[in-house]
């Protein structure tokens, strides 16, 4: 039987996420946003006050991770931290943190467990690299850093915040090259994904091209 896995990897703010749980309802599947882990463990780290240059602090968090996913809502230490997870200084900490082999390691075995006979969508940086190797499909979501900050952009002005998009264009740049440098699991699309430029394109037209994929690879001729 065909392992029922579809990874979704790629750079910050390229719809990875989005595109990852549209997917696994489309599917009747389970959803893994690794992201939200890491973002974690980087909340968590400067709850406590951490120096984020301590990689041995930084691995105790992970491996103590008391965390709940629960209705769309993520509870750290039994606290709602929903939103405070999806802000730009939890993003650039989750970098941070995601750095460090041994914060690796101690979520990895978590994710692997994500899998189940359900089936699986995982979104996140090394999802078809490290996490799930040999998930049977996988996808490299990109697109330009100018079009990433725009989309950031927007959001954040959707929900009334301040935002300077020449600040976000740079904060970007500056956390894909240290998601791509890292010696840890780089980002990195894995040999057999498939590559897809979203920066031209709507949700609806990226989701297409993932279904005519899904349709072949799992054969299922109708999707509803």
């Amino acid at each position: 039987m065909t392992q029922k896995i579809i990874t979704i990897d790629g750079p910050s703010g390229s719809g990875k996420g989005t595109i990852a749980a549209l997917l696994a309802k489309k599917l009747g599947w389970q959803v893994l946003d690794s992201g939200a882990l890491y973002r974690l463990v980087g909340l968590a780290a400067r709850n406590k006050g951490l120096d984020f240059s301590d990689d041995s602090a930084l691995a105790e968090v992970a491996e103590k991770l008391d965390v709940v996913f629960k209705d769309g809502k993520v509870f750290l230490e039994k606290q709602e931290v929903t939103d405070s997870i999806r802000s730009e200084t939890a993003g650039n900490d989750a970098s941070k943190v995601a750095a460090v082999p041994a914060v690796r390691d101690a979520l990895l075995r978590w994710q692997q467990q994500s899998a189940s006979e359900q089936g699986l969508v995982a979104d996140g940086r090394d999802m078809g690299t490290v996490v799930f190797p040999h998930a049977p499909l996988k996808f490299f979501l990109t697109a330009s850093a100018e079009e990433r900050a725009n989309r950031r952009y927007k959001q954040l002005k959707e929900k009334g915040m301040s935002a300077n998009l020449a600040h976000l264009i740079e904060k970007i740049r500056e956390r894909d090259e240290r998601d791509m440098s890292r010696s840890a699991a780089p980002l990195r699309p894995a040999d057999d994904a498939i590559d897809i430029e979203s920066s031209n394109l709507t949700i609806d037209e990226v989701m297409e091209k993932i279904l005519r994929d899904v349709a072949e690879v799992f054969k299922q001729e109708q999707i509803s």
